[in-house]
């Protein structure tokens, strides 16, 4: 197997554009209204806790992937069994994300275009970046996250000079109380899109010092989770809560009514460039994920199976679900307790608790032997 090696500055890209991914293309916190700008801060320091833990987790063991540590913990049996179960999960959150790009497209970009077309356009790109390598998608987002940043930039300036924003539709702050915001942040902030980074505990295998990665890693989140928090800050102040929680792309819309001196117009391109980095991005990384399952399974190099899995992913995306509505229904809401959170956080601390008894173990076995 080859060793591949992530840059701090590519694990920073990777993250920050994995957080984006769909969260920006469907609008997060919208189940509060005008609040859900303040879910989106809570959700800011839960992500980073939630980012420390999963760094806790890899530090437990550095340079093993989360197949790796599933073997040390119980046996070769029951990691393969758990690893069937986390390439499943991964490879169909891959399929979902990938439904959402699709969705965007067909609905908003190219109506004329089949959504089969656009899903397996991507797919095909996706396999040949997987099958160069992890370095090579980390380089990817390394290159283009530069113009994302300058867009995001770009759209709150545009909107700001075009008078559309308008801060009255956020206000009264807290109209429908406290709790309205914490039920939207609980769980489902927490499982979408903060919970996804167990698809790290494969990646940060790759970083070659884990311990400087460790605060590249919480500022890549930070940082992820202000932009995820202006654009929905910009989203209610434009639109208002009644048409933003209607909106599938609440985004989009908003970046449609940028206007200045009928001149300046239809700067829509920009929104789809950012969203198609971030699920491009995050789709990798969990199709990556479940490509080192196949590979720790089968103990050969996950190249091989790239490209094949990227034409299951694009088919299995494409029979998902019957509509976008659907589609959301089972991606925010049913999935969160049947799948999110048990294999987000709930093997993840099973693993923990019996890794840390091991190597408790292993020290006081250690001491007996110096004693002895």
């Amino acid at each position: 197997m080859l060793t591949e090696k992530l840059s701090l500055t590519q694990i920073f890209t990777m993250i920050i554009n994995f957080l984006l991914g769909s969260s920006i293309v469907v609008g997060i916190g919208m189940e509060a209204k005008r609040d859900a700008w303040l879910v989106v801060l809570i959700g800011m320091f839960v992500g980073l806790l939630i980012m420390n833990f999963y760094l806790y987790f890899m530090s437990l063991l550095p340079g093993k992937n989360i197949y790796e540590i599933i073997e040390y913990c119980f046996s070769r049996k029951v990691a393969v069994i758990l690893a069937l179960v986390y390439l499943s999960y991964f490879i169909y959150i891959s399929a979902r994300v990938i439904r959402d790009f699709g969705e965007l497209i067909t609905t908003a970009i190219l109506p004329a275009t089949p959504i089969e077309f656009t899903i397996f356009t991507l797919m095909l790109v996706i396999g040949y970046i997987l099958y160069l390598g992890i370095e090579v998608l980390g380089r990817t987002a390394e290159i283009f996250s530069p113009y994302m940043f300058v867009f995001v930039f770009l759209l709150f300036i545009l909107l700001y000079a075009g008078g559309k924003i308008n801060l009255t539709n956020i206000q009264p702050i807290l109209s429908s109380g406290i709790m309205e915001v914490i039920k939207s942040t609980i769980p489902s902030i927490i499982a979408f899109p903060y919970g996804e980074l167990v698809a790290f505990t494969v990646i940060l295998a790759n970083i070659g010092d884990f311990k400087a990665a460790r605060k590249v890693c919480l500022i890549s989140v930070f940082i992820a989770s202000v932009i995820l928090l202006a654009s929905v800050f910009l989203i209610i102040a434009t639109l208002g809560e009644n048409t933003a929680t209607r909106a599938n792309f609440p985004l989009l819309i908003a970046a449609r009514l940028v206007s200045i001196g009928e001149f300046l117009e239809r700067i829509d391109v920009l929104v789809v460039f950012i969203m198609m980095l971030g699920i491009l991005i995050k789709s990798s990384v969990f199709l990556y994920g479940g490509l080192k399952g196949i590979e720790y399974i089968f103990k050969l190099p996950f190249r091989y199976f790239a490209m094949p899995v990227s034409c299951i992913v694009a088919m299995f995306s494409i029979f998902i679900t019957i509509d976008f509505s659907d589609h959301l229904v089972e991606g925010l809401h049913v999935g969160i307790f049947l799948l999110h959170l048990p294999l987000q956080f709930g093997f993840p601390i099973l693993i923990v608790f019996v890794l840390l008894i091991k190597k408790w173990k292993e020290q006081r076995n250690e001491k007996r032997e110096i004693r002895a």
